[in-house]
């Protein structure tokens, strides 16, 4: 099973983004959404709550964007209309809930993008072009492979059990857990060695500088998202000025 995060190779669809500008759109969305730096601004937060659906249509990911959508609006409209009719726990409940898929859910979703959209070698690029050390570089990047690797492994073990009977409606959860649970350590500890093995065979980390095939650059579409994502930190300065 192929999530294609960070892989070689990644099909590319819709707009062809730089590395840079993709992590100039989260820190945008990080700051803005998760952060609340735009809460003075009211229309700020939603407006570029919708960039995550409209990247994903580009991208031809049509049921991610769809089920992004449908779940942001109704935990808006539920919110709006439900936090004050309720109390108690219900409230705390209800304001926790909404508050955690609404702020949190945009920014997930633009870093589901990056990740979706941008190969090794891109994002190898773009952070040698930002004149990043190499410590730096090296562990994100295997760090960033880990991730999908694990998550092969984890359908595969929920695979294995679900033919051996074991499933969460089991009577016995324990056994249910620990059938699960140790073969992913297990395949986490080796897959960690593989790809640290793996960076030293390419020769990251060496004395001599490393050449890279992947062409990265600014493009008007990068230059487009770069300004709109110039237009909440200028919103923001003014605010803070007392301009409205």
């Amino acid at each position: 099973m192929n999530h294609n995060i960070l892989q070689a190779q990644v099909k590319k669809n819709g707009l062809a983004l730089d590395p840079r500008t993709k992590l100039i759109l989260l820190i945008t969305m990080s700051t803005f959404v998760l952060g609340s730096a735009g809460d003075g601004i009211p229309f700020l937060a939603p407006c570029l709550c919708v960039v995550p659906f409209v990247l994903f249509l580009t991208a031809k990911k049509f049921k991610t964007a769809f089920i992004y959508a449908i779940i942001y609006i109704t935990t808006s409209v539920l919110f709006n209309l439900l936090s004050y009719n309720s109390k108690g726990v219900v409230n705390f409940i209800l304001l926790g809930s909404a508050g955690i898929l609404t702020r949190f859910m945009p920014s997930i979703m633009i870093g589901v993008y990056v990740l979706t959209t941008t190969t090794v070698s891109e994002f190898n690029a773009a952070m040698l072009r930002l004149k990043l050390s190499e410590k730096i570089i090296i562990p994100l990047s295997v760090m960033f492979r880990f991730f999908p690797t694990v998550a092969d492994e984890f359908f595969s073990i929920n695979s294995a059990m679900r033919m051996r009977g074991v499933s969460f409606s089991s009577k016995n959860i324990a056994k249910m857990i620990e059938y699960r649970l140790v073969p992913l350590l297990t395949c986490s500890v080796k897959i960690g060695e593989e790809l640290s093995a793996a960076a030293l065979t390419r020769g990251l980390g060496g004395n001599v500088k490393r050449t890279n095939v992947c062409e990265i650059g600014f493009h008007l579409q990068d230059i487009l998202i770069i300004l709109l994502c110039a237009v909440p930190f200028a919103l923001l300065i003014l605010s803070r000025l007392g301009a409205f």
